[in-house]
């Protein structure tokens, strides 16, 4: 008996209100419990698109996107909603993090919007210490608003906030983007053994192939999409 995949997309396509052309048209994509994939792609080659129909930020113009078995397209908004916040941690290219929050409250949100997340971290605050600690953010740095750190502190905190309670996915936009050489790859390093650490597969989206050393699978975007690239 084969394992269900924690993602599967079948005969996916993706259109613009407005556009006459598909920006995405993907036959098919699978990724397993655990598994970490590197997503690489041209600027406006549709990566970020992507990643927003497999959270369910968007919904597919036609096809298929099941994560956990639950096909997305069923829900409402709301659901979808919900089903990212309880199963989906994410980290954004511009990080995203509140800024009159300190360091630890950012990285305790999604136990206050999720309760499966909480339920999962266990004790939250203890969960968050840890994973700051993980992330090599000194615990003089918690107690700060967000915006006095570091880009690369910040960004430490965003993935920090992603993993909390647990999430089975994780999803990484370009958050590199803003780093040097050096510190992009001791980063990826942190956040790959964090996922393994908690069982999340990782689904991480860069333009840079270099990057690509240490994950299971890399795949193309000029692959994986059949719509012309200007319609991207």
């Amino acid at each position: 008996m084969t394992t269900a995949p924690l993602l599967l997309l079948e005969d996916l396509e993706f259109r613009w209100p407005g556009q006459t052309e598909a920006c995405l048209d993907i036959p098919a994509l699978r990724l397993e419990a655990g598994e970490q994939v590197f997503l690489h792609g041209a600027s406006g080659s549709g990566k970020s698109t992507l990643l927003n129909l497999v959270a369910g930020v968007l919904a597919p113009t036609r096809g298929r996107v099941e994560v956990l078995g639950q096909v997305l397209g069923e829900l409402s908004a709301a659901d979808r909603d919900r089903f990212r916040v309880d199963h989906v941690g994410l980290i954004f290219q511009q990080f995203n993090l509140i800024p009159y929050l300190s360091v630890l409250d950012n990285v305790l949100l999604p136990c206050r919007f999720s309760r499966r997340r909480r339920e999962r971290a266990g004790d939250a605050r203890a969960a968050a210490a840890t994973l700051l600690r993980h992330l090599d953010l000194a615990e003089s740095l918690w107690r700060r608003p967000a915006t006095q750190l570091s880009v690369g502190q910040q960004q430490r905190v965003a993935a920090a906030r992603a993993l909390i309670g647990r999430p089975e996915l994780l999803i990484a936009d370009e958050p590199t983007s803003a780093l040097d050489a050096a510190r992009q790859e001791a980063f990826l390093d942190l956040l790959r053994r964090e996922c393994v650490d908690s069982g999340a597969a990782l689904l991480f989206v860069s333009h840079h192939r270099r990057l690509e050393r240490g994950f299971g699978r890399a795949l193309a975007m000029a692959e994986l999409n059949r719509a012309p690239a200007e319609a991207a």
